[in-house]
């Protein structure tokens, strides 16, 4: 074997003995988490509306946004019920409170009669001591708009 030929296979050998633990350090590095959604899926509306509405209203609100949002998300028929019952309750209507949740989740609940329901778990608290509330979201199938919110018991699981 000529010279050349053995300084590139130590090289070559070094390089492959150095970049394998690299290699499986990459493989068990746990991958970010995936978001996605689609403006077909009123239950990807909810989620898309309860995460910007929540940024909207946290830290410095922006009142702007938050009611841009109710405009565009919301049916109008909802809209006036929705002020009627905050005028009366003294909270925000999308959230059933007058803070701001630290957290959300949204996940499908059901369908019929044109509707489909999605289950909003809002987190409050710290990460040691969390609490959450439950609201149930209608939207409209045919246009993806929501058209209702209602708080749910705690004790449902």
């Amino acid at each position: 074997m000529n010279r050349t030929v053995k300084r590139t296979a130590i090289a070559l050998a070094a390089l492959l003995t150095l970049s394998a633990p690299a290699t499986a350090f990459a493989a068990d590095a746990p991958s970010p988490p995936v978001r996605a959604g689609s403006s077909d899926s009123a239950q990807d509306r909810v989620a898309a509306f309860y995460s910007a509405y929540i940024d909207a209203r946290s830290g410095e609100p922006d009142t702007s946004l938050a009611s841009a949002l109710r405009e565009h998300y919301l049916t109008k028929e909802f809209r006036v019920r929705l002020e009627s019952w905050e005028h009366s309750h003294h909270v925000d209507g999308i959230l059933r409170a007058q803070n701001t949740p630290r957290a959300w989740q949204v996940t499908y609940d059901n369908s019929g009669a044109g509707h489909t329901w999605t289950r909003v778990r809002l987190t409050w608290g710290d990460d040691q001591h969390p609490t959450y509330t439950y609201l149930s979201v209608q939207s409209d199938l045919s246009t993806k708009l929501i058209s209702d919110i209602k708080q749910e018991d705690s004790d449902r699981s």
